[in-house]
């Protein structure tokens, strides 16, 4: 739900910003080498329909080798459902799978380390290419998604923070650590096993930690959901692609399913964004040229808000299930007050009834 309305606000900032408007690229003289694959994938998709059918692989293999992200999630769910049913016996595999994760996530940590150049040269090319007044446009681009995010943590999880009844400013000053960790990586799976651990120091109990914090990593993405829905227009808005509100709507709709299959490691929004337009045939994939030089820089803010987004679900879920223990939450925050107030009444309700007056005590023998 939270997500969804992530989407809509980007889509409805983006329209009202218009960054794109003026840019004037015509997508045939773009050079689309670094798209080609996707480009192929767009000839290949027949459509809306083609892209909900294609949910469902043709064997668990396929789904890995063409790199279809909601695939991928299928056969992940209903293997994790498999193996749960296994057991111990299913043990040996998840540590298997384990292994092979961490090892993955080591081989793009390292790839990352080149994406610097990849962006300068990204840059480079665009302002070579269509004049210093795309640097503008991209700027406000930038700022828009920035602006946003912000704007979505204050407005948003502030309002689900004050419902569920815990303090947001208190929430982030707690994993402050973590989201100067996820700014500088651009990835939420960095600090993953330090959220867990902080968030059970927080008060939530280890089984829904375990159970909402990994789901939200797949499902509740707010500020990819952000970026996605303001970066896809604005390719329109720069390509001079005219949309209608159904074409809007009909975007809005697949960035719904395709963004729960966005993960957590840096750049994935990207290769979200660009399987999205691949398969709806109305903005063009080669637009996408544009946004390569800057979407390093635009990765940080979508990132963060990945980050806070899904720590105050895992908070508010614990809280509406009783699962979330208020004297914890107190020694984190450092509050002495909320400590004492809240051993008080863990005290006063443990107390045993006054006597009436003019009773005393009966002792059984």
């Amino acid at each position: 739900m939270v997500s969804t309305l992530a989407l809509v606000i980007g889509l409805v900032v983006v329209n009202l910003l218009r960054p794109g408007v003026g840019m004037n690229i015509d997508t045939t003289t773009v050079n689309t080498d670094a798209l080609a694959g996707y480009a192929k994938a767009a000839q290949a998709q027949p459509g809306i329909v083609g892209f909900l059918m294609d949910i469902i692989p043709n064997t668990i293999v396929d789904a890995f080798a063409k790199g279809a992200m909601l695939q991928i999630i299928l056969v992940s769910v209903l293997l994790g459902l498999a193996l749960v049913q296994a057991g111990e016996r299913g043990r040996p595999l998840v540590a298997i799978i384990d292994s092979l994760l961490d090892a993955l996530f080591r081989i793009v940590a390292m790839v990352m380390r080149l994406a610097p150049l990849g962006a300068g040269a990204g840059v480079a090319f665009t302002i070579g290419k269509y004049g210093l007044g795309t640097l503008w446009s991209l700027a406000q681009l930038m700022l828009g998604v920035y602006l946003t995010s912000i704007l979505f943590i204050v407005v948003v999880l502030g309002l689900v923070a004050r419902w569920a009844g815990f303090p947001l400013l208190k929430v982030l000053s707690y994993f402050k650590d973590e989201i100067l960790i996820t700014f500088g990586t651009c990835s939420t799976e960095a600090v993953m096993p330090r959220m867990m651990v902080k968030l059970e120091r927080l008060g939530c109990e280890k089984s829904v930690v375990g159970l909402v914090l990994p789901t939200g990593y797949t499902f509740n993405s707010d500020g990819t959901c952000i970026y996605l829905t303001m970066a896809a227009i604005f390719v329109a808005q720069a390509t001079n692609t005219p949309l209608t509100l159904g074409h809007q709507v009909m975007i809005l709709a697949v960035l719904l399913l395709s963004s729960k299959g966005s993960a957590g490691v840096a750049g994935a929004g990207f290769v979200t964004l660009a399987a999205t337009l691949s398969s709806i045939h109305v903005v063009p994939v080669a637009g996408l040229v544009l946004l390569l030089g800057v979407d390093r820089f635009m990765n940080e803010a979508r990132a963060v808000t990945n980050l806070i987004g899904n720590a105050v679900a895992t908070i508010a879920i614990a809280k509406w299930e009783g699962a979330f223990d208020a004297t914890k939450a107190a020694e984190a925050y450092g509050d002495r007050r909320a400590i004492t107030a809240s051993a008080a009444r863990g005290a006063h309700a443990h107390k045993p009834p006054a006597l009436a007056a003019g009773t005393t005590p009966t002792v059984k023998s």
